[in-house]
């Protein structure tokens, strides 16, 4: 088996949740955004921000700072909230001096995505990166799959690993790239998706399958 392993960033590697409730309350406190404003963005990007929802925000409330602007004052914010564990970051340096080669493979808007993994110093432990917004495609469509290995420098038909939360992007389209498959237990499992060769609680958990697989 190819010691090649696709990493999800949200949820997975990231918290976005505990970043997004920060990120969202210091963008209300800066904008002096009323509270209406404030609950419509913890539910417009309960699961996916891209700068249309502050064009969609801009004109909910009749805000005068542009949507650019505040979509990148909400890049910054998250860049900054965004947390990854450091055992976590420590594990994946584990699995770099055991010759794997890592990607992290995302649906959501490119410059976030990667602010998130500068933020968090995950971005020197990963050999390439593919994002939804790269091809306004996501997981669990084939594509990605594609350019993440390719940004990796592999193939995917020589085999490897997909670690991350989401039953179908996740472990569907892991699936579907010929992957074999760890997913972290949390989301209801689809009655119609094929069981994931391996169930964690935590990505550290992961972890450690892909470096028993390497002894």
């Amino acid at each position: 088996m190819s010691r090649f392993v696709l990493f999800d960033l949200d949820g997975t590697l990231a918290d976005r949740q505990s970043a997004l409730i920060n990120a969202v309350s210091g963008l209300s406190r800066s904008r002096v955004l009323p509270l209406d404003a404030e609950r419509w963005l913890r539910i417009e990007l309960a699961d996916r921000a891209t700068a249309n929802d502050f064009a969609r925000l801009r004109d909910a409330f009749g805000l005068e700072a542009s949507a650019e602007d505040l979509w990148q004052e909400y890049v910054d914010l998250m860049s900054t909230a965004v947390t990854c564990r450091p055992e976590v970051l420590e594990g994946l340096a584990r699995l770099r001096q055991a010759a794997w080669t890592i990607g992290v493979i995302t649906n959501g808007a490119g410059d976030i995505q990667r602010a998130k993994l500068a933020g968090t110093g995950l971005a020197p432990l990963v050999d390439g990166v593919a994002v939804s917004g790269d091809l306004e495609i996501r997981k669990p469509d084939l594509k990605l799959f594609e350019l993440a290995a390719s940004r990796c420098g592999v193939c995917l038909a020589d085999g490897g690993w997909m670690v991350g939360d989401n039953p179908s992007g996740d472990i569907g389209g892991g699936y579907g790239a010929g992957l074999r498959t760890i997913w972290l237990r949390g989301r209801p499992w689809p009655d119609d998706l094929p069981s994931a060769h391996h169930v964690v609680d935590d990505v550290t958990d992961a972890i450690t399958i892909l470096l028993n697989e390497t002894e």
